[in-house]
């Protein structure tokens, strides 16, 4: 699935300024504020590196990400690709590095579920919608 014009505009414009336009969203429809992050994989069958903008949370060191896809039955491409290449670029602000990123299980998925729907309201929804069709993942991105 092609990438939606917005998103690679928050790319090129998260880029261009370091983050300082793009690290906090607002939103397709300008409500609210939501912290952000670029996350680039390899293409699991192009090998061409993907970026793509995620709203994002912290637990310690890790940037935690959800692939929600709106809660449509698959999950996005980024996700597999991650699952195939598991070492991510990630720009966060200024700052770009390399992360392990690694799917989220046990005891501490509810937990940071709940910090990032706190986050962005809409993950819950999400959550919701996909649940007949498949659990959505959450991603930790440990920066190497």
């Amino acid at each position: 699935m092609a990438q939606a014009d917005w998103a690679k505009q928050h790319v090129r414009r998260y880029r261009e300024s370091n983050g300082e336009n793009g690290h906090i969203w607002t939103g397709q429809d300008g409500a609210g504020a939501f912290p952000c992050l670029l996350l680039t994989t390899k293409g699991r069958r192009s090998n061409e590196q993907r970026t793509t903008p995620l709203i994002y949370g912290r637990d310690g060191d890790d940037f935690i990400i959800i692939a929600s896809q709106g809660g449509r039955p698959m999950h996005p491409g980024w996700y597999h690709n991650l699952c195939s290449f598991p070492e991510v670029g990630v720009q966060v602000l200024a700052d770009v590095f390399r992360a392990n990123a690694s799917t989220v299980e046990g005891d501490n998925l509810e937990t940071l579920w709940g910090m990032m729907a706190g986050i962005y309201p809409p993950y819950d929804a999400y959550r919701e919608k996909a649940a007949s069709s498949r659990q959505i993942p959450l991603v930790a991105l440990s920066p190497l």
